[in-house]
Formats: C-alpha cells, sequence, structure tokens
C-alpha cells in the first residue's frame, strides 16, 4: 500500500458533497472518485471483509459481543485507508447511508471483478491522478 506525503483534503469534490444530492445514482461516481488509489479501495475489500467475517461469527458463535467488531473493523480499515492513503474525508460523514450503500457495491464490484473497470469508466484510469476530471458521470 502506498502512502502519500500529500496535503490532506477534507473532501476532493467538496462542492459537491453537500446536502441536496437527490440519488444514489448521482452519488455513486463521487463516491468513486473519494476512492482513487487502489490502496485506499483494498483498506475498505478489508474492512467489509472483516465486517461480515464479525456479522457471521456472531451469527454462527452466538456472541452479541463480536457485533462491535463490525464497525470496528468495517470502519476502522476503510477510515485508515482515506486518511493514510488517499488523503481526504470520508464520505460517510456527509452522507451516511449512501456511504455504506457505496461500500457494499464497491465491495461486490471487487468481488466481480469489476472496480478497476468502473473507476477506469468514470475517471479514465484505473489509478487516476488526484486531480482527474469526472468523465462519465452515470
Amino acid at each position: 500500500l502506498e502512502l502519500r506525503d500529500e496535503p490532506f483534503r477534507v473532501c476532493r469534490y467538496k462542492d459537491e458533497m453537500r446536502p441536496g444530492i437527490a440519488s444514489f445514482a448521482e452519488f455513486w461516481p463521487l463516491y468513486v472518485g473519494e476512492h482513487r488509489r487502489p490502496g485506499c479501495r483494498v483498506m475498505h475489500y478489508l474492512g467489509a471483509g472483516a465486517a461480515i467475517a464479525f456479522l457471521l461469527g456472531t451469527l454462527l458463535i452466538g456472541n452479541p459481543w463480536l457485533l462491535l467488531g463490525i464497525p470496528l473493523a468495517g470502519y476502522g480499515l476503510a477510515w485508515c485507508g482515506h486518511f493514510q492513503i488517499e488523503r481526504n474525508s470520508p464520505a460517510t460523514f456527509l452522507y451516511v447511508r449512501w456511504s455504506i450503500y457505496g461500500e457494499f457495491k464497491m465491495f461486490w464490484y471487487f468481488l466481480s471483478g469489476r472496480m478497476g473497470r468502473e473507476v477506469e469508466r468514470l475517471y479514465g484510469s484505473r489509478s487516476p491522478a488526484p486531480d482527474a476530471p469526472l468523465i462519465s458521470p452515470r
């Protein structure tokens, strides 16, 4: 995973990431834009996988204390990816529900081998530059 020595950005699309986005379809390209670096996406995949493992562990073992691992692993790893690799603030702080939807859509795209192509479709590269413009909003 590559760590960058760059200034921290609250959000690349702070003007777009504001109350007023009307749909998940409108949110998704901006969400993908906040996960441009493959290393950040890997941290998200690890977090989502760990959260699912904690949920399954809770169901199989029956220990409700394992439920605490879901947000700790899920958010903890994803936020490390944002703060240390991507150098931005997670969209979770602005759009809680859509961020969770985005997390699992991104995880599904990873599992199905489509996430790299999705980033490329929206930003022109599988690892676009921080200032690469959105080229395909849908």
